[in-house]
């Protein structure tokens, strides 16, 4: 029997179709062309690559008037490969034709006096850079040659070093440009905060505790500025708040990419209930492991779903075209708003955790392509670390895996090194501590010196998956006489971790913000024989706290958890009181802190966050 089946996997894609009104370019005669003598030496116009989204991209041109008397017009014409078009833009009429494209000034935007600049606009799909610039006929870069100076690559995503209370030393790898760099802009939550003209920096005068986020752009020659850096997030030492850093408590939250379908759960959830405040750390799940490599769990979730103004956590509403939309642009406006948050994006899972055994064959690869997609330059401030959600190594859930006591371990090894320490890495594992079982399959503790804590899965120990009962409580805390499976509680989870060799401080308790359920049962008390699984919402078996509390409220409690039979059906769930029972008993055990699957289940003002925020401190 699988101790963890199952759980809310179920994923809702009744995807929108997003309307995107696009700019049909006409094809257009070029007309009223200055003469190459009229414009050398008088004009530039530079490019910019403002964002990308992966499928398309914004850009930019910069025509600058650099003579000595007025510029009457302008027209900027560029090549892109094919592939790469325009398909919208503003303060400029565009035409295309072919792979060549003209711009040509508005009435209103000719004009422009000596050292006058103006700037037009485009979205753009595919990935080519522009090449052979012309403006008003003439070289872009005002000098004879054709093509004119194209702008410098993206360096490096920095690193971050030497971080104390109040400064952090950051490092890039240089970017690339036909004419040269001249210097870089070193941004801070997205405002410059320096130009330098090395590779590194040292930023000073920082807020202790304080998490910043940092990306580097590139200047060339004649000031043309490429497109940024990925984001690199960096939290200062030292300050109060309420990251658990050494010594503190977790108190982490799984938040489902699926919640936002049918269950309408959204991260301004997380704030509008009060749960955001109190606690540490988010658990975004799930990302997929398929073909060795981590990719995206659902792309629509995840970063295209666009947010009115009433569902966003800053109460502005997301547009068309810009570069970051979905959960993961709502999860950056909630650190904006609770810095102490840390996020981090679980992979794998019931569902997903098949792909593992794959990417145990070549840890190194997978912890590069999982780094990738973390780091993806759209979201890499978003996220501070990574959460291995596999079920089960070396053993089995909804698959089997043969893959050796230590390929658990291997894997840890290579995210850390590939992640460094600036990230957290961390992972959900079996409770299953019965004699055998699949605690012992795997050398946890030999993994536990990579990684910054182990979600231990305290849940599902018992349900309708054994259709005919015996009733039992899904997540007991301690062992009772009739239990259904020895081994199969929290307390002996822990234990055998502990005598394995993981820190008890590396362990978090887990529990669950729903209740497990049987129908056609006649006795009360746990040990009943059912006919199969009780009704649910969304899932046979299955059903919510903040519903059972008010539909099935509670009859008694055994080990640790409580349980309610009403009519034919019996449920076992936690509540505010054993929630209190259990984070207790893990402070008693020095524990690292406690985790909850998930915030769907908890009610609107968050009654058993605030007992896990209670309970752990």
């Amino acid at each position: 029997m699988n101790i963890q089946p199952a759980l809310h996997r179920t994923r809702f894609r009744s995807k929108a179709v997003a309307g995107l009104t696009a700019l049909l370019l006409p094809l257009a005669a070029l007309v009223g062309l200055a003469t190459p003598a009229e414009a050398a030496a008088s004009a530039t116009a530079t490019y910019a690559k403002v964002s990308d989204w992966g499928t398309g991209f914004e850009g930019k041109w910069t025509v600058k008037n650099t003579g000595t008397t007025s510029l009457s017009s302008w027209t900027v014409e560029w090549d892109f490969p094919s592939g790469t078009a325009v398909t919208s833009g503003w303060d400029a009429d565009i035409t295309g034709s072919a792979n060549h494209w003209t711009a040509k000034n508005k009435s209103w935007n000719g004009t422009l006096a000596p050292g006058a600049s103006v700037s037009f606009g485009f979205n753009g799909s595919g990935t080519g850079a522009p090449s052979n610039c012309k403006l008003n006929g003439a070289s872009c870069d005002g000098g004879p040659s054709v093509p004119g100076d194209n702008p410098p690559s993206a360096p490096g995503t920095p690193t971050a070093s030497n971080i104390t209370n109040t400064a952090v030393t950051l490092s890039w790898t240089a970017a690339t440009d036909d004419k040269g760099i001249k210097n870089y802009d070193v941004l801070r939550d997205g405002a410059k905060v320096a130009t330098v003209t090395g590779t590194t920096y040292t930023n000073t005068g920082l807020t202790a505790g304080t998490n910043y986020s940092y990306t580097v752009q590139a200047r060339d020659t004649i000031d043309q500025t490429g497109p940024v850096s990925g984001a690199r997030a960096v939290r200062t030492t030292g300050g109060g708040g309420t990251d658990p850093g050494p010594g503190g408590k977790v108190k982490l939250g799984y938040f489902t990419e699926w919640g936002v379908y049918g269950r309408n759960f959204h991260v301004k959830n997380l704030d509008t209930s009060g749960s955001a405040s109190k606690i540490t750390h988010i658990n975004y799940a799930f990302g997929n492991v398929t073909g060795g490599k981590c990719t995206i769990g659902d792309s629509y979730a995840d970063y295209e779903k666009a947010y009115t103004a009433d569902q966003s956590v800053d109460g502005v509403a997301d547009t068309w075209d810009q570069p970051l939309r979905g959960s993961f642009n709502q999860l950056r406006k909630l650190k904006a708003k609770y810095p102490h948050i840390k996020v981090l994006w679980s992979f794998g899972g019931w569902t997903w955790s098949g792909g593992f055994g794959q990417a145990a064959q070549n840890p190194a690869a997978f912890a590069q392509s999982c780094y990738d997609l973390v780091e993806d330059p759209r979201w890499a401030d978003v996220f501070d670390g990574i959460d291995l959600d596999w079920e089960y190594p070396n053993a089995c859930g909804l698959t089997c895996d043969t893959s050796g006591p230590a390929a658990f371990k291997n894997m840890v090894q290579a995210m850390r090194a590939k992640f460094g320490s600036n990230y957290l890495v961390t992972a959900a594992t079996t409770a299953d501590a019965s004699p055998g079982g699949k605690i012992e399959k795997t050398d946890y503790a030999g993994a536990s010196q990579y990684l910054d804590w182990i979600n231990v899965m305290t849940y599902d120990f018992f349900g309708a998956f054994a259709a005919q009962g015996p009733t039992a409580p899904h997540s007991p805390l301690t062992s009772y006489p009739g239990i259904p499976q020895a081994g199969f509680n929290s307390a002996d989870a822990i234990a055998k971790f502990k005598a394995q060799g993981v820190p008890a401080n590396k362990l978090l308790l887990g529990i669950g913000f729903y209740g497990r359920g049987w129908t056609g049962v006649t006795q009360d008390a746990p040990g009943g024989s059912a006919t199969g699984a009780a009704p649910g919402t969304y899932e046979a078996g299955i059903e919510d706290y903040k519903v059972l509390k008010n539909t099935c409220p509670p009859t008694g409690t055994i080990a640790g958890t409580a349980y309610a039979k009403c009519g034919s059906n019996w449920w076992s769930y936690d509540t505010p009181a054993t929630i209190a029972t259990k984070t207790a008993w893990a402070k008693q055990q020095g524990l690292g802190g406690a985790f909850f699957w998930d915030f769907t289940g908890d009610t609107a003002n968050g009654e058993l966050v605030t007992a896990v925020k209670n309970g752990i401190g």
